[in-house]
């Protein structure tokens, strides 16, 4: 871009990285949020946008849906995107899609937080049937029509809000849903300027990775124990973090 990106007047934003599974540190940094917006004076929006991933890896996906479907802190307004994670729980529900890689990739905690026993180290392929509908009949209806629900990308201002990122060399308006839940290399080695400044989770680095065209903010919650939140208000950035 050739200014410095903005947020729209009057508006912070609170983006929040990847939970899987964690809602002790959902719970604290939705907590250090409120605290931060706490000073903000009357008219000013406060917006905190989730990335997805919300399920899987860590031992309470089901506790992290339960709070997130409470909805936001008072006086925020909330928008929830679709992780590749949320994605694999809606296909292994529907036909069974991509079984063995979500079993591989914390599938496993997620079924067992809705109190599903999964036979261990890995189920067998003629298990699954019985394990979807397992998951069917213990899904509550609200935790399903938030994961139905969940948007692709979010645009606000100069910034634009996606999992995982975008093609690059592909309109924003023109972008695959598979890209924005899935793509790495070729969206993180770009140095293309892709018109907004793209802030994503997905793919896990130490610290959060500011360089210029995107901002990745997933810390490896799961195993780190740092769960990430950037806050944008007008030009600045910083970090909130567990």
């Amino acid at each position: 871009m050739d200014h410095k990106a903005q947020t729209p007047p009057n508006c912070r934003i609170y983006a929040v990285g990847d939970i899987h599974g964690r809602v002790d540190l959902l719970a604290r940094l939705q907590g250090m949020i409120e605290v931060d917006a706490a000073p903000l004076p009357p008219g000013v929006r406060r917006l905190i946008v989730y990335l997805g991933d919300y399920i899987d890896r860590g031992p309470e996906s089901e506790a992290v849906i339960e709070r997130l479907i409470a909805g936001p802190p008072p006086g925020f307004e909330a928008v929830y995107l679709k992780g590749n994670h949320d994605d694999m729980l809606l296909r292994y529900l529907n036909d069974g899609a991509l079984a063995e890689t979500w079993m591989m990739n914390g599938g496993m905690e997620a079924l067992e937080s809705y109190g599903i026993e999964v036979p261990r180290p890995l189920p067998p392929p003629a298990w699954h049937d019985g394990g979807r509908q397992a998951l069917a009949r213990a899904l509550p209806a609200a935790h399903l029509d938030f994961f139905r629900g969940l948007k692709l990308l979010h645009s606000e201002g100069d910034y634009l809000f996606v999992h995982a990122g975008v093609r690059p060399e592909v309109a924003l308006d023109r972008q695959q849903d598979v890209d924005l839940m899935w793509i790495r290399h070729d969206f993180l080695e770009s140095g293309e300027d892709f018109g907004k400044v793209v802030v994503h989770g997905h793919s896990i680095t130490l610290d959060v990775e500011f360089p210029g065209n995107r901002i990745g903010i997933d810390t490896g919650a799961y195993h780190t124990g740092r769960l990430t939140a950037l806050v944008l208000q007008d030009a600045e950035h910083r970090l909130l973090q567990t």
